[in-house]
């Protein structure tokens, strides 16, 4: 390919400058790399929590890999849907899913008592799905649906850990049997985990949104501290340091968009992972 200006005319440089390195890159297409890169600390999170209260096991590494993986096919599959099926958005529609499939798999050969949960994502996927083909992927509901997935991944990732009974971790189907109740944590305390990381989450829609898409709507911004106040309220009945934590968040939540409304996503992202760090390690200490 002939080297010259975007208008077509000469450079006078060399094929093998600068000017013709370009040529001989190919630019991956879209839906290889998802472009929501606060939502990783999101995914993570949850399903770390639930480990690690009911004791790190090598399942654990299977089920947050077939997790990851599922995501990647998840944002393919929506990006796909929302072009109108261009054929353009199909290759890692095919790769991500072949890599689910084989990933989900294997987990599902050890530990197949997962399949008690496959009803409940079956409908936050169709809800979630059915958004982008309305083209409404960043409305509040769809938030809500990918929120309260990621965070029920605390409770599934406590079905497996190494204090659960073997029938439970290597997982036989029990019908009428919560994995959770086998989890060898104290009853209530994964869902109490998975409840605060959902609160809180939902928390960083707001925030998050205060600073990018609804910045400058003072109802968006009420609600959000508004929202992070009562938070706040709820963490002290449960531990006086989540109390705490949601007074930060809160204070957080008035003065940043306030102060910092034109802060970088990348500063809003770092903001993300040390709170999300903060909210995780309190909760794995008081729960």
């Amino acid at each position: 390919m002939p080297t010259g200006t975007p208008t077509g005319r000469p450079t006078g440089r060399p094929a093998g400058g600068p000017a013709s390195r370009p040529a001989g890159r190919r630019r991956r297409g879209p839906g290889w790399v998802p472009q929501q890169h606060g939502a990783w600390a999101m995914l993570v999170v949850p399903p770390v929590v639930g480990a690690v209260m009911s004791g790190t096991a090598w399942r654990h590494g299977l089920l947050l890999a077939a997790w990851l993986v599922a995501y990647l096919a998840y944002n393919a599959l929506a990006l796909w849907l929302r072009s109108g099926r261009k054929a353009r958005y199909l290759p890692p529609v095919r790769a991500y899913g072949v890599a689910a499939v084989l990933v989900g798999g294997a987990l599902l050969v050890v530990t197949p008592g997962l399949l008690v949960w496959a009803p409940v994502y079956a409908v936050l996927l169709g809800i979630s799905l059915g958004a982008s083909v309305r083209r409404a992927d960043r409305s509040w509901a769809n938030d809500a649906v990918t929120v309260l997935a990621a965070c029920l991944m605390t409770v599934v990732a406590a079905g497996l850990g190494s204090r659960a009974p073997a029938e439970a971790a290597l997982s036989a189907v029990v019908w009428g049997r919560s994995l959770v109740d086998g989890s060898g944590v104290a009853p209530g305390h994964v869902e109490l985990a998975a409840v605060v990381l959902l609160a809180y989450f939902w928390g960083t829609v707001l925030y998050v949104k205060t600073m990018i898409r609804e910045r400058g709507r003072r109802a968006v911004l009420a609600w959000s501290i508004g929202y992070h106040v009562a938070i706040a309220v709820a963490g002290f009945v449960v531990h006086p340091l989540l109390g705490t934590v949601g007074v930060l968040l809160a204070v957080r939540a008035a003065v940043v968009p306030r102060r910092w409304p034109r802060a970088t996503p990348k500063a809003i992202g770092i903001g993300e992972i040390i709170a999300t760090l903060v909210v995780a390690g309190t909760a794995l200490a008081v729960l």
